[in-house]
């Protein structure tokens, strides 16, 4: 097409110039006469072109529009010329093992064990430039589990609005990728927040990241809870603001340094919560029904509140993550007043990339990949955490936990490395030691030990 024009301008050119000499010069008639003639071919011939060109515009009019097809490091996706109109199909899955070096008493059969953790597929896309979309699955354990399904319209970056089933907004390291985080398992305040959860949420971010805010009205989960349905006609308002006070300060050191406080507040009734280590064993749960039908178990009712306040700071090779959470909640059992039981956790969460790339809350991009025949052997990074978690004493004084089986304190202690052999795979080994504290005189829970592996596969 752009030859075709070129063309025409050239013949087009030579036109122009052929009449100019023919105006300048003082010729007999027979020249002038076949001057004329030439000149009214190069016309003809002008126009030919002209119509050709134009013929063939309106044929590439007339084809439809052919979608651009791409594969890569972000995944495949297919998207329109303008790219008002993507879907890209991206994954991710973990493969781990699980070891415990100091078993707890309730450890049941088949704990030391290889699993699959995470079999994600990613469906996410744009519709019409502004609205986002994206459907996250989850096969692991052969069950299907919808985990994320939700349309997010971008108008404008600083208010959006957000519908469906996603992450509530309020631990930070919930709020972290499961492909993104340092370690294994996530850390005890993750207990204390709630995961996944259905509504509406207006969000936004202004100056490129620098302040963010969520506000959702969900239908309210329970602790590190997810669902699908509601259980009662009560709803949870959900908060969060995170900036970075020095982005465009022009300090290095800084220009990594986020803080943000989250808070949800409900009414809400239901199953009371369980406390996991990360060897995934009980560590603290309400009394469920005695044997017969007199004595039923403890519910949640009432008033439930959440805060947490939450920070991190990267610096080149070295990473920081910390957060703290309250839990504040109602609960009930028949024959004895209702309780507010007081739940807190917190960790403080490091990282160091040995071979020297950016730590980042999205996740380390290894800056080579391991190639033994060329001397180079990926990332590596070495990681440590402290975590705690205490429920108050009225769980147990209203005898609404069993004293002697369930733990007041939890305290975990974990070191790991992580090997990136390129940008998609990526090696994890932690070691996490839990020790409690038992509620008054009661004897203390056995310390655990466990040994986690992982194997990612993301793209």
């Amino acid at each position: 097409m752009i030859r075709g024009w070129a063309a025409l301008g050239a013949v087009g050119a030579l036109a122009l110039a052929v009449t100019a000499d023919f105006a300048r010069a003082q010729t007999p008639g027979d020249e002038r006469a076949a001057l004329e003639t030439r000149v009214q071919q190069l016309e003809q011939e002008l126009a030919l072109m002209k119509r050709r060109l134009e013929v063939e515009a309106e044929t590439q009019a007339s084809k439809p529009v052919q979608p651009v097809v791409s594969a890569g490091s972000d995944g495949f996706a297919i998207r329109s010329p303008d790219s008002k109109y993507v879907f890209r199909l991206r994954g991710y899955t973990h493969f781990d093992s699980r070891w415990f070096s100091d078993p707890p008493s309730n450890r049941p059969a088949g704990a030391d064990t290889f699993f699959f953790r995470r079999i994600r597929p990613i469906f996410e896309g744009t519709l019409a430039g502004v609205v986002d979309f994206r459907i996250m699955p989850d096969f692991a354990g052969s069950q299907l589990v919808v985990q994320d399904a939700y349309a997010n319209l971008r108008y404008l970056p600083e208010a959006q609005l957000q519908f469906g089933k996603y992450k509530e907004p309020v631990g930070l390291e919930r709020l972290q990728s499961a492909t993104a985080m340092w370690f294994i398992e996530r850390a005890l305040p993750t207990q204390l927040v709630p995961n996944r959860d259905l509504g509406i949420m207006l969000q936004g971010n202004v100056r490129e990241g620098m302040f963010a805010y969520q506000l959702a009205w969900m239908n309210g989960v329970g602790d590190a809870g997810s669902a699908d349905t509601d259980v009662g006609d009560d709803k949870d308002l959900v908060g969060r603001i995170f900036v970075h006070p020095f982005q465009e300060a022009g300090i290095d050191s800084l220009q990594g340094l986020g803080v943000g406080i989250s808070t949800t507040y409900g009414r809400q009734e239901g199953a009371t919560p369980q406390y996991r280590t990360s060897g995934q064993q009980v560590f603290f749960n309400f009394r469920g029904p005695t044997t017969g039908p007199v004595t039923p178990g403890v519910f949640q009712t009432g008033k439930r509140v959440r805060y947490s306040p939450q920070a991190y700071w990267y610096w080149g090779s070295f990473g920081l993550l910390g957060e703290y959470v309250s839990n504040s909640a109602d609960f009930r059992r028949a024959g004895f007043g209702d309780t507010r039981v007081d739940s807190s956790a917190w960790q403080i969460s490091g990282a160091w990339a040995v071979t020297g790339e950016n730590e980042l809350y999205r996740g380390l991009i290894p800056s080579s990949s391991f190639d033994p025949g060329n001397g180079s052997w990926g990332a590596v990074e070495l990681i440590s955490r402290v975590s705690g978690l205490r429920v108050s004493n009225s769980a147990f004084t209203s005898n609404f936990a069993n004293p002697a089986t369930a733990a007041q304190d939890a305290t975990l202690w974990s070191v790991g490395v992580n090997w990136y052999l390129n940008r998609f795979i990526k090696l994890g080994l932690n070691y996490d030691r839990t020790t409690f504290d038992n509620f008054g005189s009661n004897p203390d829970r056995a310390t655990e030990g466990v040994i986690l592996s992982r194997l990612q596969l993301s793209f």
